[in-house]
């Protein structure tokens, strides 16, 4: 275990060596080790020269907002998006986040199961059918941990929440890792975890809110300034009181694709 100050410290002054590249990612991503003072560790390099162009994301954002993703989990309290910041590297500025290991058994929390025999506690949100015309459907575990990562993403407006970009390391936790195309103005919310969708939010959940709301409005909201347009802070406020005014998880949107592809 990494203390976050102490990887927050690795990340920005330590020395980068690039590993390789993750070659299912879409833009450029690229594992490296990084190290200072006798300490290495892993971690995930996205250069902003590696973005491919999107019709509906300003070129040369997606890094920032990377780090804003985990600036708002880090005022959470919830330790959601591993520690990310954004510096120069070989390839120039870019994300750079503490690279996440998990155990080879690590029990996945969201995935394809057989539609007639969905896990108890599971929510089922999509049904789908293999090659062989078999029924699936798309679900996920009834878990306080995906729900916080539900509201997250809700708050961050994540247009990617994929079974993938969750990850399960050793200690227990939870983390969820690819946001470059959160943060917009327009509500563009494509998750897999719709099972809560119109459900009370949990105690935990308001008060975290809450809590997002006054620091929106302070050093939190300065902070995301830094990488997020001023209109797209303040759609994040805008979201967080949406949501503590509902007091209900958000409900799929009607004008724009519920569901990733792939979803998983």
């Amino acid at each position: 275990m990494l203390a976050e100050a102490d990887a927050l410290e690795l990340l920005g002054r330590g020395r980068i060596e690039i590993e390789g590249r993750l070659v299912d990612a879409s833009n450029t991503t690229l594992r490296a080790e990084i190290s200072l003072d006798g300490l290495t560790r892993r971690c995930v390099y996205k250069p902003v020269r590696g973005e491919r162009p999107l019709w509906d994301f300003p070129d040369g954002t997606l890094a920032g907002r990377e780090v804003s993703a985990y600036l708002v989990s880090r005022a959470t309290g919830w330790d959601l998006v591993p520690p990310t910041i954004l510096r120069d590297g070989p390839l120039g500025p870019g994300a750079l986040q503490l690279w996440i290991d998990e155990p080879e058994q690590a029990p996945a929390l969201i995935g394809f199961v057989p539609a007639y025999d969905v896990p108890p506690g599971w929510f089922p949100v999509a049904a789908a059918r293999d090659d062989d015309g078999d029924a699936f459907a798309l679900a996920h575990a009834d878990d306080p941990r995906l729900a916080r990562l539900a509201i997250l993403d809700a708050v961050i407006n994540n247009a990617d929440r994929k079974g993938g970009h969750v990850l399960y390391p050793a200690t227990g936790g939870l983390h969820g890792v690819d946001h470059g195309v959160s943060f917009h103005v327009e509500n563009k919310l494509r998750t897999v975890l719709w099972g809560w969708t119109g459900k009370p939010l949990p105690d935990e959940g308001t008060a975290v809110l809450t809590r997002l709301a006054e620091q929106l409005t302070g050093p939190l909201g300065e902070a995301l300034e830094e990488h997020l347009t001023v209109a797209e802070v303040q759609h994040a406020a805008l979201r967080v009181k949406r949501l503590l005014r509902a007091a209900r998880f958000p409900r799929p949107p009607t004008d724009w694709p519920a569901i990733p592809w792939p979803p998983i």
